[in-house]
């Protein structure tokens, strides 16, 4: 369908809460996902929440078989997320690389939940739940703050971790 802008931090519209999907399964809807998912690819990312695309809504896409920004990473089954709700289920916290495509050029350690469980619904409005760990589980967390205006620079405990990908991997 469509590459969209994707909108850089410092932009407000970043930090409003999203709204839940209520329409399922209607064409403006799958026009969407193929937006995000187009953008998402285009740019190399792991993951888009629609509020980076300035739609406010409670839809977040990822999933990937590589990706060259994460090299390392294991394989994320492609999703469309629609209202999640993310329940935790190992409390203790793992550090971790993260960059956005909101946040360009930059890369932060974050502390996400090792493994955690997250429930939604699929386009058509198909109830589903998934159990996710490392990787996959730091894409759902990341994702889903851009649901509730977080941005992950707003987590980096330690800023001496944080700063352009270059400069960082050149250290």
């Amino acid at each position: 369908m469509a590459v969209r802008h994707v909108l850089r931090m410092g932009d407000p519209r970043l930090l409003q809460p999203s709204l839940p999907v209520e329409r399922f399964g209607t064409e403006a809807l799958h026009a969407l996902i193929e937006d995000l998912f187009d953008t998402m690819r285009l740019l190399d990312g792991a993951g888009l929440a629609a509020p980076q695309i300035a739609v406010p809504l409670q839809l977040v896409i990822f999933g990937f078989e590589r990706n060259p920004r994460y090299p390392d990473a294991q394989p994320v089954p492609e999703t469309v997320l629609i209202n999640p709700v993310i329940e935790v289920l190992d409390e203790r916290l793992e550090d971790g690389w993260e960059g956005c495509l909101s946040v360009p050029g930059l890369r932060g350690e974050v502390p996400r939940f090792r493994a955690i469980r997250y429930r939604g619904c699929t386009a058509d409005g198909t109830p589903f739940e998934r159990v996710a760990e490392g990787f996959h589980a730091r894409v759902v967390q990341h994702e889903c703050d851009h649901l509730s205006g977080v941005l992950y620079p707003t987590r980096i405990r330690d800023l001496t971790h944080f700063g352009f990908r270059e400069e960082l991997s050149a250290g």
